[in-house]
Protein backbone atom coordinates (compact mmCIF):
# COMPACT_ATOMS: atom_id res chain seq x y z
CA UNK A 1 0.00 0.00 0.00
CA UNK A 2 0.66 3.22 -0.87
CA UNK A 3 1.12 6.73 1.66
CA UNK A 4 1.54 10.38 0.26
CA UNK A 5 2.31 13.07 2.75
CA UNK A 6 -0.36 15.65 1.96
CA UNK A 7 1.40 18.82 3.40
CA UNK A 8 4.94 18.92 3.13
CA UNK A 9 7.09 22.43 2.45
CA UNK A 10 9.93 22.34 0.00
CA UNK A 11 11.58 25.65 -1.26
CA UNK A 12 15.46 26.39 -1.83
CA UNK A 13 15.25 30.18 -2.45
CA UNK A 14 14.61 31.81 1.46
CA UNK A 15 14.56 28.58 3.26
CA UNK A 16 17.01 25.22 2.77
CA UNK A 17 14.17 22.40 2.02
CA UNK A 18 15.60 20.96 -1.12
CA UNK A 19 13.63 17.98 -2.63
CA UNK A 20 16.50 16.16 -1.76
CA UNK A 21 15.56 16.23 2.14
CA UNK A 22 12.03 15.75 1.27
CA UNK A 23 12.59 12.52 -0.16
CA UNK A 24 15.55 11.72 2.49
CA UNK A 25 12.62 12.09 5.21
CA UNK A 26 10.33 10.34 3.03
CA UNK A 27 12.65 7.19 2.64
CA UNK A 28 13.06 7.00 6.32
CA UNK A 29 9.09 7.19 6.69
CA UNK A 30 8.53 4.38 4.59
CA UNK A 31 6.23 6.95 2.37
CA UNK A 32 5.93 7.02 -1.20
CA UNK A 33 4.85 10.53 -2.60
CA UNK A 34 4.03 14.16 -1.13
CA UNK A 35 2.12 16.99 -2.47
CA UNK A 36 4.45 19.75 -2.10
CA UNK A 37 4.30 23.68 -1.03
CA UNK A 38 6.55 26.40 -1.35
CA UNK A 39 7.48 27.62 1.84
CA UNK A 40 5.95 30.85 2.84
CA UNK A 41 9.18 32.56 2.99
CA UNK A 42 8.59 32.41 -0.45
CA UNK A 43 5.89 34.19 -1.26
CA UNK A 44 5.48 37.10 0.64
CA UNK A 45 6.76 39.15 3.76
CA UNK A 46 5.25 37.10 6.45
CA UNK A 47 6.33 39.47 9.45
CA UNK A 48 5.03 42.66 7.44
CA UNK A 49 1.67 43.50 8.19
CA UNK A 50 1.66 46.43 5.98
CA UNK A 51 3.21 44.35 3.01
CA UNK A 52 3.40 45.70 -0.20
CA UNK A 53 4.38 43.33 -3.35
CA UNK A 54 7.15 44.70 -5.99
CA UNK A 55 8.70 43.11 -8.72
CA UNK A 56 10.95 40.83 -6.59
CA UNK A 57 8.94 38.82 -4.81
CA UNK A 58 6.85 38.28 -7.94
CA UNK A 59 9.60 36.32 -9.15
CA UNK A 60 10.65 34.79 -6.01
CA UNK A 61 7.22 33.34 -5.90
CA UNK A 62 7.03 32.28 -9.75
CA UNK A 63 10.40 30.37 -9.33
CA UNK A 64 9.12 28.66 -5.63
CA UNK A 65 5.79 27.65 -7.89
CA UNK A 66 8.08 26.48 -10.62
CA UNK A 67 10.73 24.47 -9.15
CA UNK A 68 7.60 22.62 -7.19
CA UNK A 69 6.01 21.64 -10.64
CA UNK A 70 9.31 20.78 -12.55
CA UNK A 71 10.13 18.33 -9.91
CA UNK A 72 5.89 16.72 -10.44
CA UNK A 73 6.66 16.78 -13.85
CA UNK A 74 9.55 14.16 -13.20
CA UNK A 75 8.15 12.31 -10.64
CA UNK A 76 4.91 10.96 -10.55
CA UNK A 77 4.83 10.66 -7.10
CA UNK A 78 5.21 14.19 -5.97
CA UNK A 79 2.58 16.34 -6.56
CA UNK A 80 3.13 20.23 -6.98
CA UNK A 81 0.57 23.05 -4.88
CA UNK A 82 -0.08 26.78 -6.21
CA UNK A 83 0.38 29.26 -3.47
CA UNK A 84 -2.18 32.18 -4.13
CA UNK A 85 -1.16 35.67 -3.41
CA UNK A 86 -2.67 38.92 -4.10
CA UNK A 87 -1.66 38.83 -7.72
CA UNK A 88 -3.75 35.82 -8.30
CA UNK A 89 -2.26 34.25 -11.66
CA UNK A 90 -4.99 32.07 -12.10
CA UNK A 91 -3.02 31.09 -15.63
CA UNK A 92 -1.04 29.67 -13.63
CA UNK A 93 -3.24 27.14 -12.89
CA UNK A 94 -3.60 25.47 -15.92
CA UNK A 95 0.34 24.66 -16.08
CA UNK A 96 -0.97 21.39 -13.96
CA UNK A 97 -1.24 21.95 -10.72
CA UNK A 98 -2.49 19.63 -8.23
CA UNK A 99 -3.88 21.88 -5.75
CA UNK A 100 -3.61 25.29 -4.18
CA UNK A 101 -2.20 26.26 -1.13
CA UNK A 102 -3.93 30.36 0.87
CA UNK A 103 -2.30 31.07 3.46
CA UNK A 104 -1.90 33.67 5.69
CA UNK A 105 -1.82 33.63 9.73
CA UNK A 106 -3.32 36.79 12.18
CA UNK A 107 -1.23 39.92 11.96
CA UNK A 108 0.34 38.95 8.60
CA UNK A 109 -0.51 40.74 5.16
CA UNK A 110 -3.75 39.93 4.22
CA UNK A 111 -5.36 38.76 1.06
CA UNK A 112 -7.50 41.14 -0.93
CA UNK A 113 -10.42 39.41 -1.27
CA UNK A 114 -12.55 42.02 -2.73
CA UNK A 115 -10.18 41.98 -5.49
CA UNK A 116 -12.02 41.60 -8.94
CA UNK A 117 -9.05 39.33 -9.85
CA UNK A 118 -9.79 37.06 -6.29
CA UNK A 119 -13.24 36.08 -8.13
CA UNK A 120 -11.58 35.35 -11.50
CA UNK A 121 -9.19 33.09 -9.80
CA UNK A 122 -11.26 31.09 -7.71
CA UNK A 123 -13.28 30.83 -10.58
CA UNK A 124 -10.56 28.80 -12.26
CA UNK A 125 -9.65 27.03 -9.36
CA UNK A 126 -13.78 26.09 -9.25
CA UNK A 127 -13.04 25.42 -12.94
CA UNK A 128 -10.37 22.77 -12.83
CA UNK A 129 -11.54 21.30 -9.49
CA UNK A 130 -8.40 22.20 -7.65
CA UNK A 131 -8.14 21.29 -3.89
CA UNK A 132 -7.62 24.42 -1.95
CA UNK A 133 -5.13 24.03 1.07
CA UNK A 134 -7.21 26.71 3.38
CA UNK A 135 -4.96 28.24 6.51
CA UNK A 136 -6.86 31.58 7.46
CA UNK A 137 -8.27 33.30 10.11
CA UNK A 138 -11.18 31.48 11.79
CA UNK A 139 -13.27 34.16 11.00
CA UNK A 140 -11.78 34.43 7.25
CA UNK A 141 -11.74 30.82 6.90
CA UNK A 142 -16.07 30.80 7.45
CA UNK A 143 -15.94 33.59 4.84
CA UNK A 144 -13.52 31.57 2.43
CA UNK A 145 -15.63 28.37 2.77
CA UNK A 146 -19.04 30.10 2.02
CA UNK A 147 -17.99 31.77 -0.80
CA UNK A 148 -16.12 28.34 -2.39
CA UNK A 149 -19.78 26.94 -1.43
CA UNK A 150 -18.69 23.38 -2.33
CA UNK A 151 -17.63 24.11 -5.47
CA UNK A 152 -14.45 22.96 -5.46
CA UNK A 153 -13.14 20.79 -1.90
CA UNK A 154 -11.46 22.51 0.78
CA UNK A 155 -8.99 21.12 3.02
CA UNK A 156 -8.26 22.95 6.75
CA UNK A 157 -4.90 21.83 7.71
CA UNK A 158 -3.73 20.99 11.06
CA UNK A 159 -7.57 19.94 11.84
CA UNK A 160 -8.06 23.55 11.91
CA UNK A 161 -5.22 24.07 14.39
CA UNK A 162 -4.20 27.65 12.92
CA UNK A 163 -7.74 28.55 11.64
CA UNK A 164 -8.64 29.48 15.01
CA UNK A 165 -8.51 26.00 16.52
CA UNK A 166 -9.92 22.34 16.24
CA UNK A 167 -12.86 22.77 18.74
CA UNK A 168 -13.52 26.21 17.27
CA UNK A 169 -14.30 24.87 14.06
CA UNK A 170 -15.82 21.09 15.34
CA UNK A 171 -18.27 23.20 17.06
CA UNK A 172 -19.43 25.27 14.26
CA UNK A 173 -19.64 22.58 12.31
CA UNK A 174 -17.32 23.56 9.31
CA UNK A 175 -16.86 20.10 8.31
CA UNK A 176 -20.45 19.49 7.76
CA UNK A 177 -19.81 20.39 4.06
CA UNK A 178 -19.70 17.71 1.65
CA UNK A 179 -16.62 19.34 0.13
CA UNK A 180 -14.64 20.17 3.07
CA UNK A 181 -12.03 17.97 4.65
CA UNK A 182 -9.07 18.11 7.27
CA UNK A 183 -5.26 16.84 7.84
CA UNK A 184 -3.71 15.70 10.27
CA UNK A 185 -0.91 17.58 10.29
CA UNK A 186 0.93 18.17 14.02
CA UNK A 187 -2.82 17.48 15.44
CA UNK A 188 -3.09 15.36 18.65
CA UNK A 189 -4.42 11.64 18.18
CA UNK A 190 -7.30 13.14 20.28
CA UNK A 191 -8.62 15.49 17.83
CA UNK A 192 -7.97 12.74 15.08
CA UNK A 193 -10.02 9.99 16.98
CA UNK A 194 -12.43 12.72 17.68
CA UNK A 195 -12.86 14.08 13.92
CA UNK A 196 -13.38 10.54 12.76
CA UNK A 197 -16.03 9.49 14.72
CA UNK A 198 -18.22 12.26 13.81
CA UNK A 199 -17.04 12.25 10.17
CA UNK A 200 -15.67 8.86 9.31
CA UNK A 201 -11.93 8.16 7.85
CA UNK A 202 -12.96 9.37 4.02
CA UNK A 203 -12.86 13.11 5.25
CA UNK A 204 -9.27 13.08 6.58
CA UNK A 205 -5.84 13.04 4.91
CA UNK A 206 -2.55 12.43 6.60
CA UNK A 207 -0.21 15.20 6.45
CA UNK A 208 3.42 16.59 8.44
CA UNK A 209 3.81 19.93 7.95
CA UNK A 210 7.54 19.42 7.31
CA UNK A 211 9.52 20.86 8.61
CA UNK A 212 7.18 21.71 11.55
CA UNK A 213 6.44 18.08 11.71
CA UNK A 214 8.43 15.20 11.28
CA UNK A 215 6.68 12.66 8.46
CA UNK A 216 8.05 9.28 10.39
CA UNK A 217 6.38 11.03 13.54
CA UNK A 218 3.05 12.52 12.38
CA UNK A 219 2.56 8.75 10.42
CA UNK A 220 3.13 7.37 13.70
CA UNK A 221 0.84 9.49 15.13
CA UNK A 222 -2.04 8.36 12.84
CA UNK A 223 -1.10 4.63 13.23
CA UNK A 224 -1.50 4.53 17.16
CA UNK A 225 -5.51 5.40 15.94
CA UNK A 226 -6.07 1.84 15.86
CA UNK A 227 -7.97 2.36 12.52
CA UNK A 228 -9.00 -0.86 10.23
CA UNK A 229 -7.57 -1.36 7.32
CA UNK A 230 -9.91 0.36 5.19
CA UNK A 231 -10.02 3.14 7.21
CA UNK A 232 -6.81 3.23 7.48
CA UNK A 233 -6.19 3.32 3.56
CA UNK A 234 -8.32 6.29 3.26
CA UNK A 235 -6.49 8.48 5.57
CA UNK A 236 -2.72 7.60 4.06
CA UNK A 237 -3.85 7.57 0.34
CA UNK A 238 -7.46 6.85 -1.01
CA UNK A 239 -8.80 10.42 0.02
CA UNK A 240 -5.75 12.34 -0.79
CA UNK A 241 -5.55 10.82 -4.13
CA UNK A 242 -9.40 11.20 -5.10
CA UNK A 243 -8.88 14.83 -4.36
CA UNK A 244 -6.02 15.60 -6.51
CA UNK A 245 -7.98 13.67 -9.62
CA UNK A 246 -4.96 10.87 -9.91
CA UNK A 247 -5.83 7.25 -10.45
CA UNK A 248 -4.52 4.85 -7.90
Amino acid sequence: MKIIDSHMHCGIQNSDQPIELIRYYLEQAGIQGACLYPPVEDIYDRYDEHFEDNARWVACRQMANEYLLDIQNRDSDIHAYYFVWNDFRRGELQKGYRGIKWHRHEYEPVYHYDDPACEAFIAEAVRLKLPIVLEESFRNTLYVIQRIAGRTPIIIPHLGGLNGGFRSLYEAGIWDGETVYADTALASTGEMETFVKRYGSEKLLFGSDFPFGIPASELAKVRRLGLKNRDYENVVYDNIVRLIRQVP
